[in-house]
């Protein structure tokens, strides 16, 4: 999964979002990955609060910088560990290739607001 982080999110907000995740009904046969004990990816992704409103290039304003955004992916992947998550982690701030393969036309984005 990817995570995004804004500058007012919270450990809690974490916490919470982990959670939610690890519960969520959406593998086959509507099992989650806690039924399942599915191994989760979690790959910091500061792109997925890229403003694209105005003109041709983004803004990435309202992604948090790493002060702020790596605690609180590092309170995440914590969280879902303590829940009984079997978690790696991409390497914050790197460069990485990672393939993603989806099945069928299906992808959600989670809000701590949700």
């Amino acid at each position: 999964m990817l995570v995004g982080v804004t500058h007012d999110d919270t450990e809690a907000e974490a916490a919470s979002l982990a959670a939610k995740v690890w519960r969520l009904r959406i593998l086959p046969e509507e099992t989650s990955a806690e039924q399942t004990d599915a191994p989760l990816l979690v790959v910091s992704q500061f792109t997925l609060y890229a403003d694209t409103r105005k003109g041709r290039r983004p803004s990435w304003n309202r992604a948090a910088p790493r002060p702020v955004s790596e605690p609180l992916v590092e309170s995440f992947v914590t969280a879902l560990r303590e829940l009984g998550a079997h978690v790696e982690t991409g390497v914050f701030g790197a460069t990485m290739e990672v393939e993603l393969v989806n099945d069928g036309p299906f992808t959600l984005v989670v809000d701590s607001a949700d």
